[in-house]
């Protein structure tokens, strides 16, 4: 009971500040999102991704030319929209939009990403309990299974969940320093790991790296049942798989606490290591895995190939790194629900529905399709505020039209966002499309312009004296 109490005593003593914007004096230093970034992006799923490309029949100069200028329009996106977004606000991306939008959208909006953070999450929960289950020799599901294998794999499952969402409800500071401590050293053990197979594969010098990787590891050629991926899937997926944290704007949530936008930069730290070299590093393990027989390994097995018990570890710690950040992020969408809830409560509830979904390892399986999906959700409401914050009060429009008009529903936010996901889902079935992140650029310009256009058609007052009379108390007050 006294456990308990003081649990309750600290986080209910924890202001994140979901419905004000943070104040001056809570801001973070650089370094605070170095570690955030590379704690979430150097991921366990790094070992389900990585594999992908191989198993994809991807070819060796596509995966490196592909990562590089993925990774690098990434970080951009991150540089030039996320974080000038987050620090001119200082609020999240939920509570921006329901100022926008109105209760009646965000309602539907901060469902939709809470379920969504909640299944990403699981999946982050689902490839740590690879590794636990190789420490305990208990059979965990392999990349391509879809059903549980036993009732202790779920206990594994129960347990890391336990630890990730603890962590979450104590907020922003105790999830940034908890990625500080393990982001350090994580990236060591995947490039070890890497290095450590190429002799299996045949590679004795720098010499004879890409002949190897183009005729053992990324050869051109799919495993059986898989589409094949170009240049252009290696790319897009690398710019988009996480579409919905910078075009979407969801990371508003981490970069309010920025002093300046310009810390948008420490993403490439997530980017170059864990969504380049983690990606590579995982892939040659993979190959290594297939070479040796084992057509479905697991993101565990694959680490302890590698790396052994300290690969193992690496997984785990990994996955609650991404995990932690995404829990906290849907405990932020679902709060804007429930205004009145404890965001502790609400991160409490958020992390048991995640450990339950993680008992599937179908979201592993499926991760990249469903981060696709994700996208196209997503990304049209990251360019609808961003035009709200920036270009309305250049063309003497209404930002924040519901709160100024004090409505619940804005249509013009209705209209665009229906028709931007409508819109991405036909560029993908008219094209005969076999990969969702291509649709995802056409629905967020999409939504840009239809949000603009449907505003100006839609909004009654000319005049902005008092939306700009507002933001300049925000940015005066807070920057």
């Amino acid at each position: 009971m006294q456990l308990k109490k003081l649990f309750k005593e600290q986080v209910n003593n924890v202001n994140e500040y979901e419905r004000e914007p943070v104040p001056k004096s809570e801001v973070k230093g650089f370094k605070s999102f170095v570690g955030m970034v590379s704690g979430e992006h150097i991921a366990g799923t790094e070992f389900v991704i990585g594999p992908l490309f191989v198993l994809h029949g991807a070819a060796a100069k596509d995966v490196f030319l592909g990562l590089l200028l993925g990774n690098l329009l990434a970080t951009l996106s991150w540089v030039l929209f996320c974080a000038p977004a987050a620090v001119k606000t200082r609020t999240t991306i939920f509570y921006q939009l329901e100022r926008i939008s109105g209760k009646g959208i965000v309602t539907l909006y901060n469902s939709v990403n809470g379920l969504l953070f909640c299944v990403t999450a699981s999946a982050m929960i689902g490839v740590s309990a690879s590794a636990v289950g190789i420490m305990l020799d208990i059979k965990g599901p392999g990349l391509n299974d879809l059903y549980p294998t036993s009732p202790l794999w779920v206990g594994i499952i129960f347990a890391i969940g336990a630890v990730i969402t603890i962590v979450a409800t104590f907020g922003f500071d105790k999830v940034s320093k908890f990625a500080n401590i393990f982001a350090p050293w994580m990236p060591v053990i995947f490039f070890s790991a890497g290095v450590a197979m190429l002799p299996q594969l045949g590679v004795t010098s720098v010499s004879d790296f890409f002949q190897v990787a183009e005729e053992k590891i990324w050869t051109g050629v799919p495993i059986d049942g898989q589409t094949k991926y170009t240049f252009w899937h290696i790319m897009i997926f690398a710019w988009l798989c996480n579409s919905a944290m910078h075009l979407g704007l969801a990371d508003m949530s981490i970069y309010r606490y920025a002093k300046k936008s310009t810390y948008g930069l420490a993403s490439a730290f997530g980017m170059f290591i864990g969504h380049f070299m983690a990606w590579i590093a995982s892939g040659i393990l993979c190959a290594v895995a297939l070479q040796m027989g084992e057509t479905n390994p697991s993101p565990g097995q694959i680490a302890f190939m590698g790396a052994g018990v300290t690969g193992l570890i690496c997984v785990v710690i990994a996955g609650w790194t991404t995990a932690n950040p995404t829990i906290y992020r849907s405990g932020l969408a679902v709060q804007g629900l429930f205004p009145k809830m404890k965001r502790w409560k609400i991160t409490l509830i958020v992390g048991c529905v995640t450990t339950i979904l993680a008992c599937s390892p179908a979201f592993v399986a499926k991760l990249d399709q469903f981060l696709g999906v994700y996208a196209l959700c997503a990304a049209p409401i990251g360019a609808i505020v961003l035009a709200d914050i920036f270009i309305f009060p250049k063309l003497g429009l209404q930002s924040n039209y519901a709160e100024k008009k004090k409505s619940m529903l804005n249509l013009s936010v209705l209209i665009s966002w229906a028709l931007s996901v409508l819109g991405s889902y036909l560029v993908y079935k008219v094209f005969d499309l076999d990969f969702y992140f291509f649709a995802a650029i056409p629905g967020w310009l999409l939504g840009f312009v239809t949000y603009i256009i449907s505003s100006k058609l839609l909004q009654r007052d000319t005049g902005n004296e008092e939306d700009v009379e507002f933001q300049n108390i925000t940015v005066d007050e807070f920057n």
